[in-house]
Parts: C-alpha cells; structure tokens; sequence
C-alpha cells in the first residue's frame, strides 16, 4: 500500500512538473529556476505553509502541490499516463532525478548566506576577493531588520568589526558600509556595536586618504549616534563636534563628506532640540561652528544648502545659542538675503523649479525663527 502510494505521487509529480515546466515555460537549471522578466518573483513562490523557512520546499507534498497549481490540465493527464507504463528500473531512475532536482531548486536561507559569508571572514586564509565578496553579501542582507537583528546572534558583528583594522582600504570602506547599514534607525544592533568599542575607530577613518572610506565611515558614526544618547556621549567626548567643524570648515573636501557632516550636525542639533531636559552641550555654541554652518548657504550645491537650513534651523531653536551671534559673527540674515535671490533665479530653470521652491520655503520658516529669537533676546 505504501509503495503504491509512493509510486502514485511519483507520478503525479513527474507529470506535474514536466507540465508545469512546459506549460509556464519555466526551466530548471543549475542555477534554479528561470522565469520570464515580467514575471514577478512572487508569483513563482509557493504558498507559504509549503514553503520552507530555510527558502526551500519543505517536502515532497509541498512541491507537488506547486507543481500541480502551476500545470496544464491536459499534459498533466498526458504526462501521467506516459508515468503508469514505465518500469520499476525507469522509476528509479525518474525518482533519482526528481531528488536532484529538488536539491537543485532549494534556495539557501538569508540566515544560511551569512553564516557562510561570517565564516569566509572569519577564514585567515579567506583570499582579498572573497572576503570582499562576502562583506558585500552582508551588506544587502542586512537591509532587512531581521536580518540585522541576527547578525550580532551568528557572531557577524564581531567578524565585521575585525575588518575595520584591514590593511585594505576598500575592505575597511566596506565593513564600516555594513556597520552603518546594519545599525540605522536600529537601537538593538546600535547598542550590540557600541558595546564592541569600534566608534572611535571608525572616528579616526573619517580622516582617510581614501574617500571613500572616509564617507562610509561617517555615514556608520552618523547611524550609530542617530537618536541614541549613549552613542551620542561617547562621540562627545572623542571629539566628534570638533570632528565635524574641521569638516565643515574645511572647502577643500569632498562634497559628499560635507553633506554627511552637515546632516549629522543636524540630526544632533535635532535630538538635543527634542530632549531639552538633556545636559546643553557648549559645542553647539561654538561660533566657528556656527558660522561654518551658515557659509554653506552660499554654496553652489543645492542639496548642501538645504542641509544647512535643516541644521541652522534646529541651531536656532535652541535656548542656548544667542540670535546676535547668528546676526552679528554669521552673518545669517545677509546670508539668507542672498539665498533667496539665488532660489529665486533656480525657478527659472524648469528642471530645478520644484526643488527650489521647496527649499525657498524652507528659507523662509528659517528666516521667520531667526527674526522671532532677535525679538525674543
């Protein structure tokens, strides 16, 4: 009865697939499966209660079951009918390929693939390409929450932050990417790397000869202090605010550098703004500080000039800083006299009306805080 049974699937399976393979012109390959480019990914995925966790069929029923969704009718029949006269050798040698083709079409789970990327890293004999290759392979998991959650639990935050310290640039550029990614807007994996220590390392690549090390690595500082006060103390104290005023002072380095700087002044300008009960911290009333901020206004970048408002504006908002500073040492009432003869030129040009106008609000909301704080004082 069993064996019936057995053989009775078998064929139904055969069949199916072979029907489901010619009927939605799917191929099995090496590779897996193929699909046509405008079918979606999702419609090739079976229901989820046949579905493996791991990103494979659970079993044997599960894959019949898809097969069958996905057959024709007809060549089904055909197809299980042609099964019924094969013999017991032929069966043997279907069911050998059925076996293969299941192994074929498992894919490995988001928790399998960093297992084996963790290990490539943790591999001293792991050549520059492969460990380059595995950093990569985290660094688009980890864009899922869940699978930044984990990372910490299969030992992978330990092995990236090992990579900080790599002799290679682009390998340390790509550890500090993942980092980064890993811990944005992420309080649990925020605290799992503070707790390793690596924020002052990750301070010290900001000032790499490489560029592109030294934006990654503030794109992680920037991640990790997001709204996290704990994070954001320690940056204090390394020195961060003095950091970020060498960088904005500083018209030399690269744009993207500055920007990053600008945003994460910003974003801290920002939380103090949101947590008034918090110790006031001087740095935010340095006036080279200030200043630097306001002479960004004036540059020819667009995007960099509505990151200093964003900044300014918080800056504004707090109890701590003076209005005449910002008036008399910065100049901020000039300066935003001449963004908006700037702006207002940009909404002549088609392409950039839209941006400019939303920035020229932008202006305006600074400029009206800014008259209001000179009343007030």
């Amino acid at each position: 009865m069993e064996r019936t049974f057995c053989l009775s699937l078998l064929f139904l399976f055969t069949a199916a697939l072979a029907a489901a393979s010619g009927g939605a012109e799917h191929n099995l390959t090496s590779g897996g499966l193929l699909w046509s480019p405008a079918t979606e990914e999702s419609d090739l995925r079976p229901a989820a209660d046949d579905y493996g966790s791991d990103g494979g069929f659970s079993s044997l029923d599960g894959m019949l079951q898809w097969a069958i969704s996905h057959s024709d009718p007809e060549k089904l029949k055909e197809s299980a009918e042609a099964q019924q006269r094969l013999s017991p050798r032929e069966l043997e040698k279907r069911s050998l390929k059925i076996k293969e083709i299941m192994e074929k079409i498992k894919m490995p789970s988001d928790a399998e693939l960093m297992k084996i990327a963790i290990g490539d890293l943790n591999n001293v004999s792991t050549s520059l390409e492969d460990r380059r290759r595995a950093l990569q392979e985290l660094l688009e998991l980890v864009e899922s929450l869940d699978n930044a959650n984990d990372l910490n639990k299969l030992g992978g935050l330990v092995a990236v932050t090992k990579e900080l310290n790599h002799s290679d640039p682009g390998i340390r550029t790509i550890a500090a990417w993942v980092l980064g990614k890993a811990s944005q807007n992420n309080p649990i994996v925020q605290q799992q790397i503070m707790e390793l220590r690596v924020l002052s390392r990750l301070m010290k690549m900001v000032n790499s000869n490489s560029l592109e090390e030294a934006n990654k690595a503030l794109y992680a500082v920037s991640a990790l202090t997001r709204n996290n006060l704990a994070s954001q103390e320690l940056f204090y104290a390394e020195a961060g605010g003095w950091m970020l005023q060498d960088i904005l002072n500083n018209t030399s380095l690269d744009i993207k550098l500055r920007r990053k700087a600008v945003l994460l002044l910003a974003d801290l300008a920002g939380y103090q703004l949101e947590n008034a009960d918090q110790d006031k911290l001087p740095f935010f009333n340095d006036t080279n500080l200030l200043k630097s901020v306001v002479d960004l206004t004036a540059s020819t970048d667009l995007d960099i000039q509505e990151k200093a408002l964003v900044a300014i504006k918080s800056l504004l908002q707090l109890r701590t800083t003076d209005a005449q500073v910002f008036k008399d040492f910065c100049a901020l009432g000039d300066a935003l006299n001449k963004m908006r003869k700037l702006l207002h030129d940009l909404m002549e040009d088609e392409y950039k009306r839209d941006y400019a106008i939303d920035v020229e609000s932008l202006r305006v909301e600074v400029e009206h805080i800014f008259e209001r704080k000179l009343v007030k004082q």
